[in-house]
């Protein structure tokens, strides 16, 4: 059984004007996810800033991101790492805090290779029984898992359950599909892109998108599955320009500028992420205002 099926939001970490998390926003928006329709927490992801906390702040979110959930629905905790002891770390805590599954990007910089991949993941898969999704972004880490790495890694290490894909190649992308025969999750990691990797077998979308368009983007996948595709190809291309806006600078810089609009107080960035450029800003204001969130 798959950890989630439908829309996941990749969740910003809110700060306050000192920098530090804003647990009270943080509950706000917890919230309001689950009622939006939210199918899933991801906490600690790249949209969450994970890579600019320390490891006690990154279990502390986590941990409250349990509490506060409380089961209503699963709650997926990034524990990535390019150090292998790390992510071991990260994992083990985040299974304590309470997390339901663990997704874990490849390791950045080291640049290792296939067989090195596989080692990493299976060393961490083995140390943490939580379902395990692998998190494939080589536009961010410099590293390309191949199918037949991805594929032989879900179905050699029963808790390594799925992928999150946001490399944007649909041919890698559907020979995983036709390797896989039933053994891969997937998930679209691009919000432009949840419709055609719905169609090739996905699960479901890890969303930048949900963070300010949860009922929406949960229903793209909610009509898909009810078998009403034109329905769900209409929201998806609806998206489309807001989509294109949340991207037009590095993520999470335009969605936290977007959920400051929305009076969210989601909070400023941590460097060496800055605050949006003007004539962004104003694309994204655009796109919101079309789009109707705003």
């Amino acid at each position: 059984m798959a950890i989630f099926e439908g829309a996941g939001v990749a969740l910003v970490t809110p700060f306050g004007a000192d920098g530090e998390v804003n647990y009270n926003k943080l509950e706000e928006l917890l919230e309001e996810q689950i009622a939006g329709g939210t199918d899933a927490i991801i906490s600690c992801g790249t949209t969450g800033e994970s890579s600019t906390m320390s490891h006690e702040e990154h279990l502390d979110v986590v941990r409250f991101t349990c509490q506060v959930v409380k089961n209503r629905i699963p709650v997926i905790a990034g524990t990535g790492s390019n150090s292998t002891r790390e992510a071991v770390h990260l994992s083990k805590e985040a299974k304590t805090a309470g997390a339901d599954g663990l997704l874990l990007v490849t390791p950045y910089y080291n640049k290792a290779t296939q067989a090195g991949l596989t080692a990493h993941y299976t060393t961490v898969a083995k140390e943490v029984d939580l379902p395990i999704l692998l998190y494939h972004i080589p536009g961010r880490t410099g590293v390309t898992m191949k199918p037949e790495t991805m594929v032989n890694l879900c179905r050699q290490v029963p808790n390594i359950v799925g992928i999150k894909e946001a490399s944007g190649d649909f041919s890698a992308i559907a020979q995983i599909m036709n390797l896989a025969d039933g053994c891969v999750d997937l998930y679209s990691g691009n919000d432009d892109q949840i419709v055609p990797l719905l169609s090739l077998g996905g699960k479901g979308v890890i969303s930048v998108l949900s963070n300010v368009a949860p009922r929406q983007t949960h229903e793209i996948c909610a009509s898909y599955f009810a078998g009403d595709v034109k329905r769900s190809c209409e929201l998806q291309l609806a998206a489309i320009p807001l989509v294109n806006a949340l991207f037009c600078e590095v993520n999470p810089i335009p969605v936290k500028a977007a959920l400051n609009l929305m009076g969210k107080e989601a909070g400023p960035l941590r460097m060496p992420l800055t605050q949006m450029e003007p004539e962004n800003q104003e694309r994204l204001l655009k796109a919101m205002k079309e789009y109707g969130i705003l």
